[in-house]
């Protein structure tokens, strides 16, 4: 079949691999100068900055792209364990380093409050039963009610009402311990206090395969799909914005796609790796889709954006480890104000990056490359982010250079960001969401828009809108989902 996917992001190359290992004649479609997504790279000034997802877990999902086609992912690209995990800071000067030496976590643990060593094992134990049953699901197409009946029973034995929050609360009375053992679906789009604590087998999916990273950054993983697809055959087009999906008027299916240029291609079959609101308000006519009429789409929850400040600065700060969790004072009312007010605060939560503690080859010698990265609400706040963007920035510095990293103001030698309106305007994502769709129990499997379109069945959907949602892992697991589904039409 000749097929086109729409889009380059990790879903996107994945999936056109897949399809290409099957024997389709697949034509891969990006938007912007080169692939990636919102693994996109920057490189300015010596520096190199990856543009989204820093955080590899599961890497074997990575590998058998490569194995399939009897590759061996270490001759394109080499990924090398990040330990401790994350390195957690609170506003009190309390730190806790995360990791998968279950001694060493217990040790954090018993340094915060004693009491709850046995609610923590307790909860570890929980979250391998959740991860046994929700990580056998990441790869399962849900396209009819009755696959969500199956696993109703399992969701209920497993509390799947519980946000994840509550659900640590259950199991440890440390307040941050509470903190640092639900902020993961951050890290998906997902707001602790509101997503299902079958999110907590992120948790149990680190200590199981670590957390990675790949030398050269991120971007080195997208470059070595790319060379893939390319030596396997596939055909991939820069610059090329889709502007409408054709549909054939009599046997209702996508035959094609339109370029915003106005020139036409010819499918048997349409993969889109956008964004799925986007894709479905704009590039499919209402006419076409009963299923995911706009009334419905803009009742959906959307996760939170982001504003993301990379920087280089020309000393090492080898204080800070690879990656970094700071936790502000506040935190269900910094999440309530993100998620539910829609109210940009004045006080925030930051993750930094810092690559470099890594590989130093990505900033020049002696320098360091970091980004640092803030929720904000997304664009249905209203806010106004061609004022706020350089206040806020400075608000960010300023706080990085008085709690930890001295001098940063003056050290700083190249800088660039994003924030929402990018999100919007350049990764074509529906209110400037980074993660699509929130990760809501009612926003999940069967309850997402189908991997397959539910009203054009040679339409399919992969990357974080639609199952198993956001995150390397889920989006790498939807474009197996598509292609397996292609395959066996």
């Amino acid at each position: 079949m000749r097929i086109i996917v729409i889009g380059s992001g990790f879903g996107g190359l994945a999936a056109a691999i897949r399809l290409r290992q099957q024997g389709h004649d697949v034509t891969l479609l990006e938007k912007r100068d080169r692939p990636g997504g919102r693994a996109y790279v920057y490189e300015q000034d010596g520096f190199t900055f990856d543009g989204g997802p820093t955080v590899i877990t599961a890497p074997w999902l990575i590998n058998e792209l490569f194995e399939r086609s009897g590759r061996d992912p270490g001759r394109y690209v080499r990924m090398v364990p990040v330990e401790p995990f994350y390195r957690i800071y609170f506003e009190d000067g309390s730190t806790f380093n995360y990791s998968a030496d279950r001694e060493a976590m217990i040790g954090e643990v018993r340094r915060f409050n004693p009491d709850d060593v046995e609610g923590y094992l307790r909860f570890l134990e929980k979250t391998e039963k959740i991860f046994n049953t929700g990580f056998g699901l990441i790869d399962t197409p849900f396209l009819g009610i009755g696959s969500m009946l199956k696993v109703l029973p399992d969701l209920a034995r497993l509390r799947a009402d519980k946000s994840v929050y509550r659900y640590v609360a259950s199991h440890v009375r440390n307040e941050k311990l509470r903190r640092v053992f639900s902020f993961h679906p951050l890290l998906v789009g997902g707001n602790p206090f509101q997503t299902t604590s079958i999110y907590t087998l992120i948790l149990f999916l680190e200590k199981k395969w670590g957390v990675w990273f790949a030398m050269g950054g991120t971007g080195s993983i997208v470059s070595a799909m790319e060379r893939l697809f390319s030596e396997i055959g596939g055909r991939m087009v820069l610059n090329a914005e889709v502007r409408e999906i054709v549909m054939d008027e009599a046997s209702g299916l996508a035959c094609g796609v339109r370029l915003a240029g106005d020139e036409t291609l010819e499918a048997d079959a349409v993969v889109c790796n956008g964004d799925v609101s986007f894709a479905y308000m704009h590039l499919l006519p209402e006419r076409y889709r009963r299923s995911w009429r706009d009334a419905k789409l803009n009742r959906l929850h959307y996760s939170m954006s982001l504003f993301v400040l990379y920087f280089g600065t020309r000393c090492r700060y080898n204080h800070i480890p690879h990656h970094s969790i700071m936790l502000g004072e506040r935190y269900e009312g910094l999440l309530h104000d993100i998620f539910r007010r829609k109210h940009l605060s004045d006080d925030f939560s930051l993750y930094l990056h810092r690559p470099t503690a890594t590989d130093p080859s990505l900033a020049p010698a002696g320098m360091d490359a970091f980004y640092v990265l803030s929720p904000v609400p997304h664009l249905g706040s209203g806010d106004d982010w061609h004022a706020l963007a350089r206040p806020y920035r400075d608000r960010i510095v300023r706080y990085l250079e008085t709690r930890y990293m001295p001098d940063l103001s003056n050290q700083i030698v190249t800088e660039r960001s994003i924030d929402p309106l990018h999100f919007r305007d350049t990764l074509n994502s529906h209110l400037g969401s980074a993660f699509s769709i929130a990760p809501l129990l009612t926003q999940s499997a069967w309850f997402r828009p189908h991997n397959r379109s539910e009203d054009v069945p040679n339409l399919y959907f992969v990357g974080a809108g639609t199952h198993p949602g956001a995150g390397l892992p889920g989006v790498l697991s939807s474009a197996k989902i598509a292609a397996d589904l292609i395959g066996s039409a």
